[in-house]
């Protein structure tokens, strides 16, 4: 009798449920690391750079450069 007391389990159609339900869940999660790339990296990122050459002056540099002795010419 105590056999007869327990519901069986849902077998049919089972794994699809599950599938959907993870599949739905690791797209939220991917799209939330996506988000969080993008504003944690990527878009400061873009912001020095744009900050470095907003007043950058290659000349400047290069004249620098060459008084250091970066660009030996070698025979």
């Amino acid at each position: 009798m105590a056999s007869s007391a327990l519901a069986k389990p849902q077998m049919c159609g089972l794994l699809a449920r599950r599938l959907r339900i993870h599949t739905v869940g690791a797209f939220a999660i991917s799209l939330g690391e996506a988000a969080f790339y993008k504003f944690a990296v990527a878009e400061p990122r873009k912001k020095a750079y744009a900050d470095f050459y907003r007043n950058y002056d290659s000349i400047k540099d290069f004249e620098e450069m060459r008084k250091a002795g970066v660009f030996r010419a070698q025979s």
